[in-house]
């Protein structure tokens, strides 16, 4: 199954390693370094230019990290990811 995170953007679910919320995540010192580092290796997408309200931390098959930046709010994310799941239940 995938999630849509916004404008032309879905992903798989199982690449999901965690869905944040950028308000209160990013208060963190570790977390801004983290973002940063991916930022300079280039692993980071920015799906939409708004102000962005949360993160999206995958792993690809091939092992590699992406961390999708969306204006969309965790919480809807997280609401989205729950309705795929009801739906894929026999």
């Amino acid at each position: 199954m995938y999630l849509h995170l916004g404008q032309d953007t879905v992903i798989k679910m199982n690449e999901i390693i965690g869905i944040f919320d950028m308000d209160t995540s990013t208060l963190s010192k570790t977390t801004c370094a983290y973002l940063a580092a991916c930022e300079k290796k280039g692993r980071v997408v920015n799906v939409s230019m708004e102000l962005p309200k949360s993160f999206v931390l995958c792993r690809s098959d091939k092992g590699e990290i992406t961390v999708y930046i969306s204006q969309i709010s965790s919480s809807t994310l997280l609401k989205r990811s729950r309705f795929i799941d009801n739906i894929s239940l026999p």
